[in-house]
């Protein structure tokens, strides 16, 4: 008596188990994005915290190594944290206020030249170019803050993640050791070997990522002061600063610190030196491009451009400008789980291209 004839052909049935698949993943990962969103006043903190934490903890191992105790550990690391960002912040807050309005004018300069050569726009849009940027940019802000903490204002709102993080990171720092407990504890006991070894991978991703682009970032500016000094940019000295606090948004943040110093010198210097800005901040892009990412973030996860712009389009999206800052981090993470997965279970079946050479059917029942 011979089978029944499934219903649908193989083709058919495998097509419509990945669509389940599919459909079951983007469900969850929905939950997931509206949950987030929903309580972005607890998850703020928590994944910032989690990137000091990437950030910092080669150096609180390095301490504990040195045989202090961890807790001690974790205290200096944070207190070492606040005094770098601290004194980073006051630096670039400074450079800005200080050549603030020199670079307003000096955009407005450059809006004047590009209407005059080009004929884009005339009179009142250009003159008002500033009060529009300083309009978008409050609007913005709100959008992207507005909500986290109901009826505190910005600063506020600011100044009480900062702390909660400061204080999630002393916590993650210690009790980085205990983490395996809780693969432990939330897991089935088959599955804590792959829970643990993809929450490895994903924060090994992320650590990677805030480390190497700290490094980019601070070549970048650097690299990108030192040429406006010397072709005496006005406000160079900010505009570094903007260059490295665009670099922690892929892309999107180079392109934007860098358009503003080639307007900048534009304005200021002429259109002979506006090339060489131009050239300053391309070289130093292929330098980043070329050199930088593949040597000092070859270990991390490798995302390919375009899926690093849907990513922030993405992040601005769901949560503004915090958004687009958490965007990259949050999707090399899913990188390193989704790579720790094809490794596990991604193998070739014996009937496929991987094979093994001399490997033997199974008999026939």
């Amino acid at each position: 008596m011979q089978p029944d004839k499934p219903l649908l052909p193989e083709p058919v049935r495998r097509l419509a188990a990945w669509c389940v698949v599919v459909l079951l993943v983007t469900g969850v990962a929905s939950i997931a994005v509206w949950l987030c969103v929903t309580f972005k006043s607890a998850v703020t903190p928590v994944l910032l915290a989690l990137l000091g934490t990437a950030l910092l903890g080669p150096v609180h191992r390095r301490l504990v190594r040195m045989r202090l105790n961890p807790s001690l550990a974790a205290g200096l690391t944070c207190a070492l944290m606040v005094a770098v960002v601290g004194g980073a912040g006051y630096i670039v807050v400074t450079a800005l206020l200080d050549t603030g309005d020199e670079i307003v004018a000096s955009l407005k300069e450059a809006g004047q030249w590009v209407a005059d050569h080009f004929g884009v726009a005339t009179g009142d849009g250009i003159t008002n170019i500033a009060g529009n940027a300083k309009n978008l940019l409050g609007k913005f802000g709100a959008s992207a803050a507005g909500g986290v903490l109901a009826g505190l204002s910005v600063i506020g709102t600011l100044i009480a993640t900062g702390v909660l993080a400061l204080l999630l990171t002393f916590f993650f720092l210690r009790d980085a050791e205990r983490a395996r407990g809780i693969a432990y504890a939330i897991a089935p006991r088959a599955a804590v070997p792959a829970v643990e070894a993809m929450a490895g991978r994903a924060f090994e991703a992320v650590e990677g990522f805030m480390r190497g682009t700290t490094v980019i970032a601070l070549i970048d500016a650097l690299c990108i002061t030192v040429g406006l000094l010397i072709l005496r940019v006005p406000g160079a000295l900010g505009l570094g600063a903007l260059v490295f606090v665009g670099a922690y948004i892929p892309y999107l943040g180079a392109f934007i610190s860098g358009a503003v110093a080639v307007l900048v010198a534009l304005a200021d210097r002429g259109f002979v030196i506006a090339l060489w800005a131009l050239g300053i901040v391309l070289a130093v892009q292929v330098l980043e491009g070329h050199v930088l990412q593949p040597v000092i973030q070859s270990r991390t996860v490798q995302m390919h451009p375009a899926m690093v712009m849907i990513s922030l389009t993405a992040g601005a999206g769901i949560a503004g400008l915090l958004g687009m800052l958490l965007a990259v981090p949050v999707a090399a993470a899913a990188f390193g789980v989704i790579g720790e997965l094809r490794k596990r279970y991604g193998t070739d079946t014996p009937e496929g291209p991987g094979a093994p050479t001399g490997a033997t059917p199974a008999p026939d029942s």
